[in-house]
């Protein structure tokens, strides 16, 4: 397997998709953000001081995946039609999961816009929390799926051989 941002040279380079077909593509992703039992049960009440946790994390999310050519250097800006960021509460281990969804018709894939997004929600669940927890913990981040372009369909599971 050859590197697709390195010219002959070994020098960074944008890949060149011209010559690729039109599809449909699509990625989730996931994050987490575990904290303190006080952090959570405020998350969850909805009386943070700095306002609506979740809803401010899921436009931080969706404008990120809209801004990620931005963020990472060598990725194409993409015209995304579906970025969607959902939140789940476990109780028992006081952690915020975070699963991101990008699609579009394109080039090329969205994974980088849906773990983006997820990172970014994840961010910023941190940064209205930290006053009341600073020693939260993100992640694991991860694709959790990706379809289109050459690979097709993809997930983690297919990768569980590979890694040594």
């Amino acid at each position: 397997m050859t590197l697709t941002h390195l010219n002959q040279q070994g020098e960074a380079s944008m890949v060149d998709v011209t010559d690729k077909d039109i599809t449909d593509r699509s990625a989730r992703a996931e994050s987490a953000v575990a904290m303190s039992a006080e952090a959570f049960e405020q998350l969850k009440a909805g009386n943070n001081k700095k306002g609506d946790v979740l809803a401010t994390a899921r436009i931080a999310g969706i404008q990120a995946a809209k801004k990620t050519a931005d963020l990472i250097p060598l990725c194409h800006p993409l015209a995304l039609t579906k970025v969607q960021v959902d939140f789940t509460l476990d109780e028992a281990s006081h952690t915020v999961n975070i699963e991101t969804y990008c699609r579009l018709a394109g080039r090329t894939g969205v994974e980088m816009e849906a773990l983006t997004a997820a990172s970014v929600a994840a961010l910023t669940i941190y940064d209205m929390c930290k006053a009341v927890d600073p020693a939260m913990v993100i992640g694991p981040t991860r694709l959790q799926e990706k379809v289109g372009g050459k690979r097709g369909h993809w997930t983690p599971e297919q990768n569980q051989g590979e890694k040594s």
